[in-house]
This record gives structure tokens, sequence and C-alpha cells, in this order.
């Protein structure tokens, strides 16, 4: 008997191994689990935020969904992981969709969360059952650059170097400047430039120089699921170019907020939970 007992010992040890390590995935981003409703929603936040943006969102929603709500590696206080894509952390978000067997989710998301949202609708349209877009667009860069067209592989190393290499006074000085055009809630503004000082110098670099480079206007042709795009007030101004960036998706249902900037679930709740009720409800 007792030359079988180190082999028996050994392929427990390995089975052990395999059952506990296999059940290990590392996803880029924290994720907080709460509500216990049949239908889940995931929500996803935009740049350099933490996932507390959807709080008064959660609190709303979560008696009757089941909520997880994202913070995306490196943001705002959680860890970093290396070599951050726009690419990595849609695959990672579907991975984790898939890997815990989540049933037609409805994917929110704000600013970079929502191009997130709209491109894991477009790469895998049966995954989602809804999705709700917070102030984002397919194509930022080509509201500011017509001819915009994204690059293959788009070289981040000088944005890294220059961002890195930053201050923090001066970093923050950027962030205060950059809220005032971005946040209308003046009670708020800190707390948001807080999460962008918290955030990984070179996670916000990388996804800055990353994200800029993303293009959406051809692929949200493939999302097949009923979609609400919520765009902050100033749009409304923009209505043709706007309608020009979604043109390609199916149905599509842009409504503009009555006031406010970026951070609509602050700027204008009001208007933003009555039409995130109605569309999340809908049948």
């Amino acid at each position: 008997m007792k030359k079988y007992a180190i082999p028996a010992i050994l392929f427990l040890f390995i089975a052990l191994c395999l059952n506990v390590f296999g059940q290990t995935t590392s996803y880029p981003f924290a994720v907080k689990k709460s509500g216990k409703g049949k239908q889940a929603i995931i929500f996803i936040p935009g740049f350099a935020s933490s996932g507390d943006v959807w709080d008064e969102t959660r609190t709303k929603f979560e008696k009757d969904y089941t909520c997880y709500t994202l913070t995306m590696a490196g943001f705002a206080g959680i860890p970093p992981q290396d070599d951050p894509t726009f690419k990595k952390w849609m695959e990672g978000i579907a991975a984790y969709i898939k890997d815990n067997r989540i049933e037609k989710p409805i994917l929110v998301g704000h600013s970079m969360g929502g191009v997130l949202t709209m491109a894991i609708a477009a790469e895998y349209p049966d995954l989602p059952a809804k999705i709700v877009v917070v102030d984002a667009l397919p194509c930022l860069a080509a509201m500011m650059t017509p001819s915009f067209q994204s690059k293959e592989n788009v070289d981040c190393s000088a944005a890294i170097e220059q961002m890195t290499a930053m201050p923090a006074d001066k970093f923050m000085e950027m962030q205060q400047g950059a809220i005032s055009r971005l946040l209308a809630d003046t009670a708020k503004r800190q707390t948001v430039v807080n999460w962008s000082m918290l955030s990984d110098r070179k996670t916000f670099a990388a996804m800055y120089c990353d994200f800029s480079n993303t293009d959406l206007r051809e692929k949200i042709s493939h999302i097949k699921c009923p979609n609400l795009i919520l765009l902050e007030s100033y749009f409304a101004y923009m209505k043709p170019n706007i309608e020009a960036q979604y043109k390609n998706l199916p149905g599509s249902n842009l409504q503009y907020a009555n006031k406010g900037l970026h951070f609509i679930m602050y700027d204008d709740t009001d208007w933003y939970l009555k039409q995130l009720n109605q569309f999340l409800t809908a049948r």
C-alpha cells in the first residue's frame, strides 16, 4: 500500500490546485454585487471614475435587480494591471458575464463606460438584453476631427511618459480645470477629481490614448438589442453631428437632457432616472 501513497497524495494535490486555481480568473476591474432581482444590470463607470458614480442609480434599482457595479483596474484606487487596452477591458467584461452565467444582463455605461457598453453589444450581439449609454459617442475624436481614422497600432508611449512625469499638483490642477466643463453640480466636483487623483497615472495615460483612437461608428450596426442613448443638454445643439455618429445603430433611441453637463446622473437626476426606469421596465 505504501508504494501508492505518494502518487495518491500528489494526485489529490494536483486535483486541488486545478480546482482552486482553475476557478480564479483575473478580470480588469473590481466588482460589487448587490440586490437579488432576477434581471441583472451591469454598471460600467466612465474614464478614471469609481463605480460609486452609480450609487444613487443603484439604490433606485437594486430592490428589483441584481446589480454588478464595476470599477476598472487602475482607476479610483483599484490596483492596475499590465498593458491595459480598450479591447482587453471590453473582452474582460464579456468574459465575466459568460463565466458567471449572467443571463442577458442590461449594460449601463457612462462616458468611456458607455463606449465599452456599445463595443460589447456590437462584438457579442446576443449577450445583453438591453443597453443604456450615458453621454458617450461611438467616436469622440470625430467630433473634433471629422476626417478622423483610427490607427491599427497606436503608440501611447509618449502620452504615458508625459503623464507619469507630471507633478501631482499639476495633475490636480489639470483635473480641477477639466471638471468644470464636465460637471455642473459643484458639490460633486471634488469627489470626481479625487477619483482621478487615486488613479494609476500609467493606466490613465494609456487608456486615454487608446480610447481616443476608438471608432465604433461602423461596428454599432451589429448591435441587436434595444438601446437608450442619454446625451447631455449641449448636444441638442449639435443634433446633425450626433445623429450622424449613431446613424448605423439599429433603432437608435437618442434622448437629450434638459440641463447640466457630462455627468447627467448628477446634473439632471430626475430626468435621468425617469428615462432609465421607463426603458428598463418596458417590454
